[in-house]
């Protein structure tokens, strides 16, 4: 089974195309990978969480299928299709899947 795609520069493309859920699992596909930030696109399965933790750079989450549980500081946000979060740099934050969803990631290290 593919579990994602590659993105070829130049061409249009959705987010949750290019990458597949598999059973059990988070899946991840980083497009753009530089000193200055990345940005992934991850899958998760139901269940599967990416426990907290903190990072020195600000984050961009967007939620592009399903609904994702994002934490940050200790509260929790329900997050939907289209719908994005910032999160802070140096604050714990965590994800999880109480169903299957995807999310892109957009760190900035500037």
């Amino acid at each position: 089974m593919e579990r994602s795609k590659s993105v070829e520069r130049g061409l249009p493309f959705r987010y949750a195309d290019i990458i597949d859920y598999q059973k059990d699992s988070i899946v991840s596909n980083t497009l753009i990978e530089q000193k200055s930030g990345n940005v992934t696109i991850f899958a998760f399965d139901r269940g599967q969480k990416l426990s907290e933790h903190t990072a020195p750079f600000e984050a961009l989450v967007e939620v592009v299928d399903g609904t994702g549980m994002i934490t940050t500081a200790g509260i929790d946000y329900s997050l939907q299709a289209g719908q994005q979060i910032i999160m802070p740099a140096n604050i714990p934050h965590a994800v999880r899947a109480e169903e299957r969803f995807k999310m892109v990631l957009i760190m900035i290290r500037g």
